[in-house]
């Protein structure tokens, strides 16, 4: 049977006996076959490539991002950006002991990679003090009416566990406990009564393997077990840390001008 292709409307049909002039079909005809050859074809999943990776893992958001109109929100994206960064740097955790940074709309994700020279314990000390003096220094400085919309409060997450790539983002079980952690709404109520910029949860791993032992600059009593969620079948159990003891770490650091003296914090890295 012969058949013929033509275009109609940007589309290629087939035509034959079968087929009415128009290209639609006529009585009991099947329908035309559309093809659009103009998509590219998805790439076959290399199973060797999807391999779990240890990452220690820092993901942060913006509290009421949603109700800022989007030049707002493009300014407060900017500023976050560049304290996490300067606390990163500040810590002597430096670009290449992480990856790039992950956009997540109102906030950010940070994979650190597991080196020696940047174990767990600097992501809650010095990092997240120091971004809350940032942020609370900031905010200082947003003082005029039309500014208090572009002060920036966040919710900060902090935990560790493989992480997958299958080149197109970064998934896994330990990224779906980390973010319903920090989009928890005890974390969310925690933020709204705290009187700081920031409110850190972590992990029970976090908590177990890091916080509980006291290491310099963490106080396991300034954490509270005050979350508790089901991922995969598994409970799973957040500590938030106090926002008075965040506060009072704050003043211990004591920032001053617009970003305080660079490298004070530097001392803080292991050698």
């Amino acid at each position: 049977m012969n058949h013929e292709t033509a275009v109609r409307g940007g589309w290629p049909v087939r035509t034959g006996p079968d087929t009415a002039a128009d290209g639609t079909g006529g009585a009991g005809a099947r329908r035309p076959v559309l093809v659009d050859a103009s998509a590219p074809a998805l790439p076959i999943v290399d199973r060797a490539r999807v391999r779990p990776r240890y990452r220690a893992i820092l993901a942060v958001d913006i509290e009421g991002s949603t109700t800022r109109t989007d030049p707002v929100k493009a300014e407060l994206r900017r500023t976050l950006y560049r304290l996490l960064e300067e606390a990163f740097l500040r810590a002597g955790i430096e670009e290449r002991y992480r990856e790039a940074y992950v956009d997540r709309g109102d906030g950010a994700l940070v994979l650190v990679h597991p080196f020696d020279e940047v174990p767990k314990t600097l992501l809650l000390h010095p990092v997240v003090p120091i971004l809350s003096a940032l942020l609370a220094e900031y905010n200082s400085r947003m003082t005029e009416a039309a500014d208090l919309d572009r002060r920036i409060r966040i919710r900060v997450v902090v935990h560790a566990g493989e992480v997958h790539n299958d080149g197109r983002g970064n998934f896994g079980e330990a990224l779906d406990v980390a973010f319903r952690l920090l989009d928890s709404a005890e974390a969310r109520s925690a933020l709204r009564r705290a009187g700081a910029p920031l409110v850190l949860v972590v992990s029970e791993d976090i908590y177990h393997s890091i916080v509980r032992h006291g290491y310099e600059g963490i106080r396991a009593d300034s954490y509270a077990p005050l979350v508790r969620l089901e991922v995969t079948g598994r409970s799973h159990q957040g500590w938030v840390h106090d926002a008075a003891a965040a506060a009072a770490a704050r003043s211990r650091f004591g920032v001053r001008g617009r970003f305080g003296v660079r490298g004070r914090y530097r001392r803080l890295v292991p050698s």
